[in-house]
Parts: structure tokens; C-alpha cells; sequence
């Protein structure tokens, strides 16, 4: 596990260009017994050689066994420790989409969902509405008051938007509203502590009113909420690592979670591979370290779609060119955890890992990129809080340790 002060002792500034490529949810399973997994399945040439001229491994996203969320899957991938340094998907939320909050606001991730006439969920994404649907739905929230405290409620993207309470004794010790399966009704809001009681009636009494003002707005006729918390202060990348870090990610979230551990979140004109990748070579001189982050990876596999989680793998492939063209000093392939298509959500099987560090890598001579390439390659099984330092290692940023 890696500790943050001493990597911050040992960190040196430098001229070594790193890139860290996140493919979200990359990880998969095969969907039947003995075939290939998404990622072994697509046809990836570009990542193919890498491998070869490179280290492949696996990472344990937060602990063996557990299942993360995708907030806390970055985190780790940056180098903090979740069950250390916490942040709730409200947070994260509201941070990614420039969201002013404030010490003590309480902030909660939003989904639109459809409930059926016996108010049981059959969606809990609401058919991933556009976000401008999702806008003109928030519009309608935003007329619901709260005595003594002001509520804020912000789109985020598709079905996904940010309520703020902001006010005096509020506590973010609540339970989450969404029961993550189909079937059943959402959950009403719990306090885990005494004093988030108080809190716990105004949110229950946030989602009533919101129940009565969407009963009409099919497929988005519900709303449920998870992730409550404050803003919490980390350490910033380089604070800890002497980087000058850039993130391009065109969905919220990730945009939060990278501004949070101070990295600049350049604006993107673009979702593919191809524009997202074509932003960091406009900004190559500007920073040295870039986390690019790939979303359709892990909704794809949230789909339960294998073959299109196949062809975002290959349509990332197809774009490294541009990347490569710079040449960047160490570049990383890897997702936050895994999404199998076959189980179509988060699990806590070791996600790929590939490590490309032309002057200081000990090339594997993988066949290629995979999970089953990635099980007996050099890095091993390692936790994904120990990526961080391996990058600096391979970049020349880390200086010696003891006499």
C-alpha cells in the first residue's frame, strides 16, 4: 500500500512525459466457459505490441473481494486510498460539473429512474435520457423548498444530476435511496448517526415532493439518491508527486474526482478516443503527467452488451496512434475495476494492467493484452494504491531510498 509521505519525500520534478489511460470498468469475463473475456476478444494490434514490449500485470482495485464504486476506483488508481482518504459520489458529482460547494454542504448523486404503477423500480437509469430531457426534469426539482435549508439541484449528464443542502446542523450519516436492483421500491433515507435525523426527514421529505412533481414524467418518473457527503481536503498530485497533471474525461465525475486530487481538467471538444486523445497532444508541452479517461468501457458493460464493449476496446486500440506519435515516456493502460458484460455491473476481479516504459520496462513478450496475458505477467497481483509509484519509478521521478 502506498504511503503518500514518503512518496512525497522521495518524488523529484522532471522533464519524463506519463500518460495513464483509463479504460472505465475494462475488466471482464468470458460469457462462456473457457472463451475470451471482452478485452481478449477484441482485436487491438496498437496494445497488442505494447504488451509485448512491455510489463502486464493485475491490480486489486481497493481490497480482495470488494466490488467498487467507480469514485473510489480512481482514487486508489491515483494513489489515495478510499477507505483513507473517502469521498462520496455527491461530492465527486458536484466537483466535476464546477460546482461551488461549501464546507459544510451536503451533497448527494442523483439518478433519474422509472418506477412502475406499483412504484417498484424497472429502470434505474431511466433509459439513460439525454441530458437535456434530464435538464428541463430539474428545472421542475427546483421548485421544492426545504424549511431552513437551501436546496440546490444541478444536471449532470443523462439520467445523473447533484442535490445540495446547505444549512446549519446538517449530517451527511444517511443511507442511500437506491436499492441497486429492479423489482423493488426505492429505499427511504435512514440517519446512521443521532444527529443526521433531522437531515434524513428533509431528504425524505426532498423525495416525496419530487415523487408527486415527476409522477407524469415517464420514463424519468422517479429519482434516486446515494453518495451523500461533505467536501473533503487531499493532498494534491503535486503536493505528493512533484506532477504538473492534466485529466480529460468528458463525463463529470471523473472530472470531479481528478479536480479534487488537484489536477487541471482541460475542457474537451468530444467524446471519442480520437478527440479525447487529440487534447492531451495540444496540451503535451503544458503538463507531464495526463489521465485520459474512457467511459462507454464499463456502460457497455453495465449494458450486459459484450460485443459493444469489444468495439469501444478497439476503437480506443485504432486511436493510440495519436498518443504514441508523441512518445510518451510511460504510458498505462488499465481500467478501475472491472464490469463483465456477463454480470453487467462493478465486480472485484484484478483488472488488466499494461505498463509501457520503452527505456526501463522488462518486456513480459506477452501475446498480447488480456486478462489471462496480464495473470503471469511481471508486475504480479498488486494493489492499485501501489500504481502510482511504479509510474514514477519508470518515469525517473522517485529518488532513492536510504544510503
Amino acid at each position: 500500500m502506498a504511503d503518500l509521505s514518503l512518496i512525497a519525500e522521495l518524488a523529484t520534478e522532471g522533464t519524463t512525459k506519463i500518460v495513464l489511460l483509463v479504460m472505465d470498468g475494462l475488466g471482464g469475463m468470458p460469457v462462456e466457459p473457457g472463451g475470451p473475456t471482452e478485452l481478449e476478444a477484441a482485436r487491438t494490434p496498437n496494445m497488442d505490441r505494447l504488451a509485448a514490449e512491455g510489463t502486464l500485470g493485475l491490480h486489486i482495485p481497493i481490497r480482495p473481494g470488494l466490488a467498487p464504486g467507480s469514485g473510489y476506483a480512481h482514487l486508489a488508481l491515483f494513489g489515495y486510498d478510499p477507505l483513507i482518504y473517502p469521498v462520496g459520489r455527491g461530492v465527486l458529482e458536484a466537483v466535476g460539473i464546477g460546482f461551488p460547494l461549501e464546507p459544510h454542504d451536503i451533497a448527494a448523486r442523483g439518478n433519474f429512474v422509472t418506477v412502475d404503477a406499483e412504484g417498484r423500480i424497472v429502470d434505474r437509469r431511466a433509459g439513460r435520457i439525454p441530458t437535456e430531457v434530464n435538464a428541463r426534469l430539474v428545472e421542475r426539482l427546483r421548485t421544492i423548498r426545504l424549511e431552513g435549508v437551501e436546496v440546490r439541484i444541478e444536471p449532470v449528464k443523462e439520467h445523473r444530476f447533484v442535490l445540495v443542502l446547505r444549512g446549519e446542523g446538517l449530517s451527511p450519516a444517511l443511507t442511500e435511496t437506491d436499492p441497486g436492483k429492479t423489482g423493488v421500491p426505492p429505499l427511504p433515507v435512514r440517519a446512521l448517526q443521532p444527529e443526521a435525523e433531522r437531515t434524513a426527514a428533509l431528504v425524505n421529505r426532498w423525495i416525496e415532493q419530487a415523487r408527486a412533481l415527476l409522477a407524469d414524467a415517464h420514463p424519468a418518473n422517479m429519482v434516486t439518491l446515494r453518495g451523500f457527503d461533505r467536501p473533503p481536503r487531499l493532498p494534491s498530485v503535486s503536493e505528493v508527486y512533484k506532477l504538473r497533471a492534466a485529466a480529460i474525461a468528458a463525463y463529470p465525475m471523473y472530472r470531479g474526482v481528478a479536480r479534487l486530487v488537484g489536477m487541471e481538467v482541460l475542457e474537451v471538444h468530444g467524446e471519442s478516443p480520437e478527440a479525447l486523445f487529440r487534447e492531451a497532444v495540444a496540451r503535451w508541452d503544458d503538463f507531464d503527467f495526463f489521465f485520459i479517461h474512457i467511459k462507454p468501457t464499463d456502460s457497455r458493460g453495465e449494458d450486459g452488451d459484450f460485443a459493444a464493449k469489444v468495439r469501444v476496446i478497439e476503437a480506443v486500440d485504432a486511436a493510440l496512434p495519436i498518443l504514441l506519435e508523441r512518445g510518451p515516456d510511460v504510458l498505462v493502460i488499465t481500467g478501475d475495476h472491472s464490469t463483465p458484460a456477463a454480470l453487467r455491473t462493478h465486480t472485484w476481479h484484478p483488472v488488466p494492467v499494461l505498463l509501457w516504459a520503452p527505456r526501463t520496462a522488462r518486456p513480459d513478450g506477452a501475446p498480447g493484452f488480456g486478462e489471462r496475458a496480464c495473470r503471469t505477467g511481471g508486475l504480479g497481483i498488486f494493489m492499485a494504491t501501489d500504481l502510482m509509484p511504479l509510474i514514477l519509478a519508470h518515469a525517473g521521478r522517485l529518488s532513492r531510498l536510504g544510503a
